[in-house]
């Protein structure tokens, strides 16, 4: 098992080119099963979730090639409704695949998905909407079979503004006959990314980016071309790396507005940050400092996967920061890593306090998840000595080559066995 050593003390500098997103990528690739012909996407990143959809689709009956970040989907030869439990086990946004596959074959069966334990994540709300539009679910031994033989537009509305919730719907209406209008949708803007694509592809949408969006279904689609957006979590993290090691760097592919919150917040902790289009520059040559509450929230909010990465950045600074983490029960996983890098963070419930000891030291750390994992990293490059963050796997499921990029910064990083 490999594992990233990291000196840190480095201070970065340079531009990067930010990656396709994880969070807008895996909706279009299930979307693709929605066109019974061959789907052209460009800037998919080569992700190990990403590589998992892709056998999701080829099990499935698609033929789903990769040149660079160039993916071909061709799904007129989808065959089968089923995914099997190995598959489904590698990745939680594989529950995408219930909405898509309905509108296209009226059926689909799985077993509950699986991902970054981050506490519980019901899929509830994914499937009443899924029987709000007509289809029939039967959950039995971790199982669902769902069947779609009544799929008619209609209202439906979610009780929070979930992303999967309103992507599976969003994909589920385009096989239901009439209008459907998703009240309570969540806004974020990789449910626009994927509008933009069903658009692409055909399909009459609108609202994507507020609170009601509207598909109306049943019709043809057709062959798409399409650009994913650039990574906003991938770009926060990259941030947040210079904020904690020092210096300046231009992070370019990803349209600020996307990440306000986030921008407020290391402003606010001493970062000197310019923006134009689809571009951002941070410099930092002192100390973060200690900002008002973080409170994570539906976008746009602060989003709940760069909670994790800037509270890496202001554990190494000075002064009090506090976190409330309102999304998921189990997602400061990284705060006893942290600590053994010195960090003082007090839990209480969903708050976090984090008082800055001026620098973290090196330490053996292990990812416990996704963004924990890319967290420790953003530790390792401000902190004084080498750290060992081991546990690659789950930093690989949402950033490409994470260690190049951050060694073109000037970063001291590097993968051992």
């Amino acid at each position: 098992m490999s594992c990233y050593e990291i000196t840190g003390g480095c201070p970065l500098s340079g531009s990067l080119a930010v990656h396709g997103a994880k969070n807008s990528v895996l909706p279009i690739l299930a979307a693709c099963l929605l066109v019974p012909g061959q789907c052209v996407l460009h800037n998919v990143p080569n992700l190990s979730d990403v590589s998992a959809t892709l056998d999701i689709l080829r099990l499935l009956g698609c033929r789903a090639d990769r040149e660079g970040d160039t993916v071909t989907v061709d799904a007129s030869a989808l065959s089968r409704s089923d995914i099997p439990e190995h598959l489904m086990r590698e990745m939680r946004s594989s529950v995408i695949f219930l909405g898509a596959l309905l509108a296209r074959l009226g059926r689909a069966e799985l077993s509950y998905p699986g991902g970054c334990e981050l506490g519980p994540r019901p899929i509830d709300l994914h499937l009443s909407a899924l029987r709000a539009l007509g289809a029939a679910i039967l959950e039995e031994q971790g199982a669902l079979v769902c069947e779609g033989g009544r799929l008619q537009g209609r209202e439906l509305c979610l009780s929070i503004p979930s992303v999967g919730a309103t992507e599976n719907a969003m994909l589920a209406a385009c096989g239901c006959p009439g209008l459907t209008t998703i009240i309570g949708a969540a806004q974020e803007p990789e449910i626009v990314d994927l509008q933009e694509f069903l658009r692409a592809a055909g399909v009459q949408v609108s609202g994507a980016g507020t609170p009601a969006v509207f598909v109306r279904g049943g019709t043809p689609l057709r062959p798409a071309e399409y650009r994913v957006m650039g990574d906003r979590i991938a770009a926060a993290t990259y941030l947040c790396g210079a904020a904690a090691a020092t210096g300046e760097v231009e992070i370019t592919g990803v349209n600020p507005d996307t990440l306000t919150a986030v921008l407020v917040c290391l402003e606010e902790a001493g970062c000197t940050l310019h923006t134009g289009p689809d571009r951002m520059v941070l410099a930092c040559s002192a100390p973060l400092k200690g900002i008002a509450p973080v409170r994570t929230a539906p976008y746009p909010g602060f989003p709940t996967d760069a909670q994790a990465i800037l509270m890496a950045a202001l554990a190494g600074g000075e002064g009090a920061t506090l976190f409330v983490e309102n999304i998921f029960d189990s997602r400061y996983r990284h705060v006893d890593e942290l600590r053994r890098m010195g960090a003082d963070i007090q839990l209480a419930g969903r708050a976090a306090m984090v008082s800055g000891v001026g620098r973290l030291h090196g330490a053996a750390v292990r990812s416990t998840d996704l963004r924990g994992g890319a967290a420790l990293v953003v530790a390792a490059l401000g902190a004084e000595g080498t750290t060992q963050v081991s546990e690659l796997h789950h930093i690989r499921r949402g950033y490409q080559e994470l260690d190049r990029n951050l060694r073109a910064l000037g970063a001291d990083i590097r993968e051992i066995p």
